[in-house]
């Protein structure tokens, strides 16, 4: 009997809601990878057909605008644009978090920085590897980071209330939370509203409140954290 591989992967929070998603293999992966280099490759050409005829300042911009695309084109995107790259984007992929909420500057960062020792000894080995032996697919910039990269099924936004208003939590949270919260948003839809109210009235030492005006408030924090504009 064949044994598929199970690129599924699921978290169940302490209210029990369950949130799953799949791994992304090497495969596609690489593919948005390309994608991404692609587009920076047209960047480097257009900067460089401007600075040619200035001189060693126009080689100076050139050297500097091309470190910082190499090393930061992928953070921006990551975190500005909910962990997904224009080549991630164009492959229904998104980096996340391990815990599934999004990714923050930090862990971007370490992620795409140990990109020099996954192309270690050439053409990414050591990343190929790691993401082949890993459970979860990770190369060791996203072991180092915490980070995964899944595909997206759907929009989020799809499956949140048009009505609700995003709101930044006023105080820090912590992953447990955030992930709480940013489940507890993407289901209430398969909850009764009593129950809703009674999870949320758990989350008062947050919100500050109870009832109806609690259960608004975490969803508002929950589609902000789910990056909803």
């Amino acid at each position: 009997m064949k044994k598929l591989i199970d690129t599924s992967c699921s978290i169940e929070t302490p209210e029990g809601i369950d949130f799953s998603s799949t791994i992304a293999g090497p495969i596609p992966r690489t593919l948005a990878y390309a994608i991404d280099l692609g587009w920076r490759c047209l960047i480097y050409l257009g900067i460089g057909l401007v600075t040619i005829f200035t001189g060693n300042v126009g080689v100076g911009f050139f050297l500097v605008i091309t470190f910082l695309l190499e090393w930061f084109y992928p953070v921006f995107f990551e975190v500005f644009r909910h962990g997904q790259t224009p080549g991630k984007k164009a492959l229904g992929l998104r980096v996340v978090n391990e815990d599934y909420t999004p990714v923050n500057w930090s862990g971007s960062t370490i992620r795409n920085l140990l990109r020099s020792a996954d192309f270690l000894p050439v053409f990414y080995l050591f990343g190929i590897t790691s993401i082949t032996l890993s459970k979860k697919f990770q190369r060791l910039g996203d072991m180092a980071a915490g980070t995964v990269v899944i595909y997206t099924p759907q929009k989020i936004n799809s499956l949140l209330d048009n009505e609700i208003t995003p709101i930044a939590p006023s105080q820090p949270l912590t992953p447990q939370e955030k992930q709480a919260i940013s489940n507890f948003t993407l289901r209430t839809s398969s909850i009764s509203e009593a129950r809703q109210v009674e999870l949320t009235n758990l989350l008062e030492p947050i919100t500050k409140s109870t009832g109806s005006e609690g259960l608004n408030l975490v969803k508002s924090i929950g589609a902000w954290l789910l990056g909803k504009k």
